[in-house]
């Protein structure tokens, strides 16, 4: 029984050490931000579709001249001044992201967009292309068929039924690497963390936690990037990094902001926003007028004429709303409730909160987008 007792009590402090090993509600630094120079490429590129049943570009001469050059690879050249009809083709421009360490041969998704007047690319493939990085030169090669999301029918008449978008379409794996980029991942004796927002206090907490774990590795640099000393190959940078992403950190309370869409009277409010007293009172004025017009005839055998006579009637009304008083240093939670007591729609509501930020009642930044 001691000995079984024992057992017991060791399994439970093992148990209480995991659960203490990362504070409550912590975050993860992976979660936070990346790695400098471990970032994604983008590649584009021109190409052909073809195979399409009508509905391609027709005369656009970016087809014709994409066409032509497509033939000429082959060895196959048009007579002088024949350009080919291109109802089954379409000039399309293609977009893929190059991911961090992506080795030749391994596949990319790509998305293809027509450029011209291509009603729809369904059915169509994708002749091969070049992908492009921003220093001009080759990353990938593309070609496959298209899957379409989307659907375009014409009628006799003119009418049109269009779902979604059937002018753009992606290819599955349709693109193959054929250069690495050089991340310089290898080089150097510091590896450079870059928060995904500038947060002093989060900077600090990531930092206290790389130390925590491997004391006199990381310094700040500013409230967005810490340096990490990792000295080594890289095999060893890498289980380095492994072991900084997993670290638990307790994330900071963002600053308190209001963010509110003035295109579709959306408005956020984080838990952060506080406010202090304030007594709020909105009113809600309607007015009215109704128009009816009266005929009027001239008496029998009498040289009047018929006339019409016009008739107003005006009423205003004004709903009486009690004011509302805002408790001091108000959570979110009671201001929503307070919001929701007025019965607010969500103009009046930006109207109050403005209102509320001019007479310094609202302790937040309001963003208007």
């Amino acid at each position: 029984m001691p000995i079984r007792h024992a057992i017991l009590t060791f399994l439970t402090l093992l148990v209480a050490s995991f659960a203490f090993a990362v504070p409550a509600q912590a975050e993860r630094i992976k979660d936070m931000g990346q790695f400098q120079g471990l970032r994604a490429n983008q590649l584009t590129g021109y190409g052909l579709v073809v195979g399409l049943a009508g509905t391609g570009d027709d005369s656009l001469d970016y087809s014709t001249l994409g066409m032509k050059g497509a033939m000429q690879r082959f060895g196959l050249t048009l007579p002088a001044g024949v350009n080919p009809a291109l109802k089954n083709a379409a000039a399309v421009m293609i977009t893929a992201e190059l991911p961090p360490f992506a080795k030749p041969g391994q596949r990319l998704d790509v998305t293809v967009s027509a450029i011209g007047k291509a009603k729809s690319l369904r059915g169509g493939t994708l002749v091969l292309a070049p992908l492009y990085g921003a220093d001009g030169q080759i990353y990938a090669m593309v070609q496959g068929n298209l899957v379409i999301g989307g659907l375009g029918v014409d009628a006799a008449d003119g009418s049109k039924l269009t779902v979604n978008v059937p002018s753009s379409g992606r290819i599955a794996g349709g693109a193959t690497v054929e250069r690495a980029v050089d991340t310089g991942f290898a080089y150097g004796d510091q590896l450079i963390f870059n928060l995904h927002q500038f947060d002093a206090t989060n900077a600090k907490s990531v930092t206290d936690a790389i130390n925590t774990a491997m004391p006199g590795t990381a310094t700040m640099l500013d409230g967005a990037s810490i340096s990490i000393r990792a000295a080594g190959a890289a095999d060893t940078r890498m289980r380095l990094m492994s072991q900084i992403e997993n670290l638990g950190v307790q994330r900071a309370e963002p600053p308190a902001k209001v963010i509110v869409n003035a295109r579709t009277g959306t408005v956020v409010i984080n838990g952060a926003v506080r406010v202090g007293t304030a007594a709020v009172s909105q009113g809600k004025l309607t007015v009215s007028i109704k128009e009816s017009p009266t005929v009027v005839q001239p008496a029998p055998f009498s040289r009047g004429q018929t006339a019409v006579e016009q008739s107003s009637d005006v009423e205003v009304t004004e709903e009486y709303r009690p004011m509302m008083l805002v408790k001091p240093t108000a959570s979110l939670s009671e201001l929503v409730d307070a919001i929701n007591r007025m019965g607010v729609p969500p103009g009046d509501l930006v109207a109050i909160l403005e209102a509320l930020s001019q007479a310094g009642a609202l302790t937040a930044e309001l963003v208007i987008i």
